[in-house]
């Protein structure tokens, strides 16, 4: 028989986190704050609405912080959270598998 038992934790966390350009997100946000336009640049294929849905779930799951400065115009910055950042060592290993790993170009 299988007893195993999925973790609920782990199993919330693998489903925001293969949530389509959420990982991606963070790690544009890994260097320091963006603006929407400057993480929208960096991820081309990323349209400005799915960009603005995701942003939004990921301030409510506490990965980002959106921070509004009272100029004018007015600037908004989006930048990660200890909770965010401590993602950080887990992209990283995804980034050295994929090197190891990953061969562009090449289809199965």
């Amino acid at each position: 028989m299988n007893n195993f038992n999925m973790c609920p934790r782990f199993e919330k966390a693998v489903d925001l986190l293969s949530k389509r350009w959420v990982a991606l997100i963070v790690f544009v946000l890994m260097p320091g704050p963006r603006r929407f336009g400057e993480i929208e640049s960096c991820l081309s294929n990323l349209s400005g609405k799915v960009l603005s849905d995701r942003l939004k779930e990921m301030e409510i799951e506490g990965i980002i912080e959106r921070t509004v400065y009272p100029e004018m115009p007015v600037r908004i910055e989006y930048s990660l959270t200890p909770k965010g950042t401590a993602l950080a060592p887990i992209l990283g290993e995804i980034g050295n598998w994929s090197t190891d790993w990953i061969e562009l170009g090449v289809t199965n």
